[in-house]
């Protein structure tokens, strides 16, 4: 596991030297729900608050990420992805799917199905917090 996730943060400086594995993360997680809080982010995640704040506004100072004021509770900030935000995480998307096929190219589909299979039962292990 531990060569896995460092093959992963390595991969994902590649693909976008700007863009860290965490970076790449939550910019996923801001499209799939379509905007979220930062301390939503911090919770879905288990980061610390200020971890979370600081990638953010790397996010922010990069023109990726944007903030909007919730309209249900003005008092709440939203994080959306900016127009560059989609862009940057479709590129780095296109380029990490490319890389995984490469290196599942000469798997057999049996060998295929029973990694997906894995995959699928890893994820689906209750979270604790």
């Amino acid at each position: 596991m531990t060569v896995f996730a460092r093959r992963a943060r390595a991969s994902a400086g590649r693909l976008h030297p700007e863009l860290s594995l965490v970076s790449y993360t939550l910019l996923g997680h801001l499209e799939e729900r379509d905007g979220c809080r930062a301390t939503d982010l911090a919770a879905h995640y288990a980061l610390d608050k200020s971890t979370v704040s600081r990638q953010v506004a790397a996010l922010e100072r990069a023109g990726l990420v944007e903030r909007r004021q919730d309209p249900e509770d003005h008092r709440v900030q939203v994080l959306h992805l900016t127009e560059a935000g989609r862009h940057i995480l479709g590129q780095v998307t296109v380029s990490r799917r490319a890389a995984v096929g490469e290196r599942l190219a000469d798997w057999t589909p049996e060998d295929l199905e029973r990694f997906a299979e894995y995959l699928v039962r890893y994820n689906a292990w209750p979270r604790s917090d």
